[in-house]
């Protein structure tokens, strides 16, 4: 969005102009200026003059505020200016547009509202309850039903969540491995991104493929089990090594866990695991502390890889990336478009692209995983599992190049 003046109102008589006032003639209709981008507009009353007005009074009204929805839109490079562009985007339906105004301003009518307004009795999760019942689990969670709750926790809603984590870093990832122009001594792209095969596939590569990448480790047949059993050698002499407690369990899960996409660099022999999340935008710190999380989450499996490298003397060394996107549309401008550039994407236009275009499908899934909610609760929870409704469907699922799987009941 623009920087824009105070509008100012100028008036005389019979076309007569003054210090202060200007008229149009022939109709006497008052004459608005206003300052865009260092470019001043004139214009009488009109819809785009009502706009600009109604944005001002809101600026000066959030300095003044203190509240919940205040705090949250006067964050800075938090993508804010994004927000207003999806609200005006006439695409999105209206209803959509709606709902994303009541997450907003807590207004969503989710238990923990609704109780608030004295609608209802209880702010336990009415999906949850409602699953566990048809489950016939008898002690089911306590779970508070709030915007964070439906949005990133509620099992109900496990599957579309996931389809729609995939979609949106499918796109992202996609959209970086295209726009990644940067070019080694060899004049090659530095970078490769062996998990982005499309925007709507994407593989997810295990500890084997990773080492076997940067030949630290050869897989091979089936059958052959004493390459494998060789590998578990290794990471258990890592554990040990570092002091880090652990089991057989420990090990299988160790080797099963994959990152959601991976970028080398084969000239500085650079492995980059890549991570997106989607998580709830309510606090100041929300980002840090999930970022933490997936840090914590890989921080041994980069540490075994460095290791063995160091080891090996392959060269080879292994880092982290996140990329956190917010439900409400946050996301750390300046951080995000770093990281970018950091994996190859040099040109500035490219980057606010792929940043726009972030910001907007996250909207969009958001509303989508909203959409479930009510359908769910309104119906058998399972058919929220197994199938969509044709709008959504049509509009959403191809649009975004989502894949929702099958629920086993």
């Amino acid at each position: 969005m623009g920087t824009y003046s105070h509008i100012e109102l100028t008036r005389s008589h019979k076309g007569r102009q003054s210090e202060n006032i200007c008229w149009s003639l022939p109709i006497n209709r008052p004459i608005f200026s206003w300052t865009d981008n260092s470019i001043t507009h004139r214009s009488p009353m009109n819809p785009t003059v009502k706009k600009r007005s109604d944005l001002q009074v809101s600026r000066q009204q959030l300095n003044i505020h203190t509240g919940s929805t205040a705090n949250f839109l006067t964050r800075e490079d938090n993508s804010r200016d994004l927000l207003g562009t999806f609200h005006k985007d006439r695409s999105v339906w209206i209803r959509a547009r709606r709902r994303f105004l009541q997450c907003l301003s807590y207004q969503f009518p989710c238990a923990l509202q609704l109780k608030k307004w004295g609608i209802l009795n209880d702010v336990k999760c009415r999906l949850c309850e409602k699953y566990y019942k048809e489950k016939r689990i008898r002690e089911p969670p306590d779970s508070v039903e709030s915007v964070g709750h439906i949005q990133c926790y509620c099992p109900v809603l496990q599957l579309p969540r996931i389809a729609i984590h995939h979609g949106i870093w499918r796109e992202l990832m996609f959209s970086i491995r295209k726009s990644s122009t940067e070019l080694n001594d060899a004049s090659e792209l530095r970078w490769h991104f062996p998990s982005a095969l499309s925007p709507e596939a994407h593989a997810e590569w295990g500890l084997y493929r990773i080492l076997e990448y940067k030949g630290l480790h050869e897989i091979l047949p089936p059958g052959a089990g004493q390459n494998r059993a060789k590998l578990r050698k290794n990471i258990e002499e890592y554990h040990i090594a570092y002091g880090i407690d652990f089991d057989e369990t420990d090990i299988d899960t160790f080797i099963a866990r994959r990152p959601d996409g991976l970028a080398f660099d084969k000239e500085k022999k650079l492995c980059v695991f890549l991570e997106y999340t989607r998580a709830m935008d309510t606090n100041e710190d929300w980002a840090e502390k999930k970022e933490q999380g997936k840090i914590d989450r890989y921080s041994s499996h980069l540490g075994f890889i460095n290791h063995l490298s160091n080891r090996e003397k392959s060269g080879w060394k292994a880092s982290q990336t996140n990329f956190t996107t917010g439900v409400r549309g946050t996301l750390h401008t300046n951080q995000f478009l770093t990281r970018l550039e950091s994996l190859g994407v040099k040109n500035k236009n490219t980057q606010e692209a792929i940043h726009n275009r972030t910001v907007q499908n996250t909207l969009s899934m958001s509303d989508m995983i909203l959409k479930f909610f009510l359908i769910a609760l309104n119906s058998k929870t399972q058919w929220t599992l197994q199938t969509l409704p044709t709008e959504i469907a049509n509009k959403y699922m191809e649009r975004f190049n989502l894949h929702l799987q099958q629920a086993r009941m």
